[in-house]
């Protein structure tokens, strides 16, 4: 039996942020962990956080693109017990808090609680496309407008299973954020 996508968080903001760009929309998928905050391993805490340097600069060019930014990250933790659904989206609330503040609000955070071991009829895990495509149906964005940034091949197969244009996905490991931005051409 399937086993359902988990709720996004949405931003406060998400509707005053649709309203500005008309359907059909563009979005810059980004993973969390590795790609907004350096991943120290289950991070779930503000004090924890490390942004990745360029993070802010590479989702201000996005937004001026025309980008919705939209988070969709793997959240093994909360199935292992090392965190609830409650603290993980206090800690979600927070990260879209940082990112309003500097002037570059994330749409909504797509999340999978599951671990394969516990859910292995989970949908939304990357690789599978689960989390973007509910996204694009979401929020009316167009795959082949579209681009993802992870540091793990399973956060490109997942956009390629999507939709997503081959060319549009982007390994960050080992690449600094402003060479990605020049490779998205922001």
């Amino acid at each position: 039996m399937p086993v359902e996508i988990a709720k996004p968080y949405l931003d406060p903001h998400a509707e005053e942020l649709l309203a500005a760009i008309p359907a059909p929309r563009k979005a810059l998928f980004l993973d969390r962990d590795g790609v907004i905050n350096v991943d120290h391993g289950y991070v779930h805490k503000p004090e924890d956080t490390e942004w990745v340097p360029g993070i802010f600069k590479l989702c201000a060019e996005a937004q001026r693109a025309g980008y919705l930014l939209v988070v969709v990250t793997n959240q093994a933790g909360i199935a292992r017990g090392y965190y609830s659904v409650e603290e993980f989206m206090a800690y979600t609330r927070w990260v879209h808090e940082q990112f309003a503040l500097k002037g570059t609000p994330f749409v909504a955070t797509y999340y999978c609680p599951h671990h394969p071991e516990f859910a292995p009829g989970c949908e939304c895990r990357k690789p599978s496309p689960g989390m973007i495509s509910a996204a694009l149906a979401d929020f009316e964005i167009e795959a082949m407008n579209c681009a993802i940034i992870g540091d793990k091949k399973t956060d490109l197969q997942a956009g390629l299973a999507a939709g997503l244009m081959k060319n549009r996905l982007i390994y960050s490991a080992n690449k600094s954020l402003f060479y990605i931005s020049r490779e998205l051409d922001l």
